[in-house]
């Protein structure tokens, strides 16, 4: 039986998207070349291996089994033809990252430009999202999270500032009007505004000094999904709707502009910095390890040490 690798490939895309037109975003095929090289794929093994409706598609039983023992195979191909890359002037391909919607804010920017200037033949497909998916279930190479989201048997590398700090602030009519709070406990008396993960999880609001840790459960007129509605809770709280709790790096174009004033500052919370992780138990695709390679070498250009910066 001669089944077509691409017809495969399609079916591992649209299965793991969940749809074809998602699989389309994704691949940057199209959904009609899909569904026919599923369709194709389905004639040629006599069994329907994805389940559509006009809302949804899912693997059937025989689709899962395929898909599981598909991914393995089908990254170790990708490794052999990675070979051959390695032998180009300049690495080609895709390098697929999964990231949390911060680091595509505030670390990707001052990377990303440099880096597809310097390989033109590298197409760079970035994810960003906070659900903490399994980077390789979701077709990436490679992923970046935080030291405390990071998967067993992976290896990490530094990326972006390594020294970070959770920030307070509100805006200077808003202060003026409610009082600046001295104590974080004085926070249980503001309006605060607040972020919760796609997972129903709030973070808590953590502040240190001097050994001490405070966690303050607050509460506030507003609350946003982490990550793609952030910059909503940042607005209001520009607009003087009350106090956030954010990276600083989110919101240090505010403190310079005067829109928003630091809050607690001595109280701020030092965490380290975030680190992209990969698989080491297979071959690092060529397009990985040129982005490897250039964000070793280009750290301390890009990511000079924050640790003394102040808002100021």
């Amino acid at each position: 039986m001669k089944v077509d690798l691409n017809d495969l490939h399609a079916f591992m895309t649209v299965a793991r998207a969940g749809g074809f037109r998602d699989g389309a975003r994704a691949s940057g095929a199209s959904p009609s070349g899909l569904s026919e090289a599923v369709s194709r794929l389905e004639t040629r093994l006599g069994v329907r291996l994805l389940n559509r409706t006009t809302r949804s598609v899912a693997a059937t039983e025989a689709g899962e089994r395929l898909l599981e023992r598909l991914g393995p195979v089908m990254s170790e191909v990708e490794a052999a033809l990675d070979v051959v890359n390695g032998f180009r002037d300049k690495p080609a391909g895709t390098l697929r990252l999964n990231v949390p919607v911060s680091a595509a804010r505030l670390v990707l920017p001052a990377i990303v430009p440099d880096f597809l200037a310097a390989f033109p033949d590298i197409r760079l497909e970035v994810i960003a999202e906070d659900s903490f998916v399994d980077v390789l279930a979701a077709g990436c190479d490679a992923g970046i999270r935080y030291d405390e989201r990071l998967e067993q048997d992976m290896i990490a590398v530094p990326i972006g500032p390594r020294v970070q700090r959770f920030a307070a602030a509100a805006a200077p009519v808003y202060l003026d009007r409610r009082g600046r709070p001295e104590h974080p406990r004085d926070l249980l008396h503001h309006a605060c505004l607040h972020g919760r993960f796609s997972s129903g999880v709030m973070p808590a609001w953590e502040f240190e000094r001097d050994g001490e840790v405070v966690t303050v459960d607050t509460t506030g007129p507003l609350l946003v999904s982490v990550g793609t509605a952030t910059d909503l809770a940042v607005d209001a709280a520009v607009a003087g709707t009350g106090i956030i709790y954010l990276f600083e790096d989110w919101l240090r174009p505010h403190f310079h502009s005067g829109a928003l004033e630091p809050v607690l500052e001595p109280w701020w919370e030092r965490f380290s910095g975030p680190f992209l992780y990969y698989p080491g138990r297979r071959l690092v695709p060529a397009p990985l390890r040129a982005f490897i390679d250039f964000i070793k070498n280009s750290a301390p250009r890009l990511f000079p040490d924050e640790s003394e910066q102040s808002s100021e």
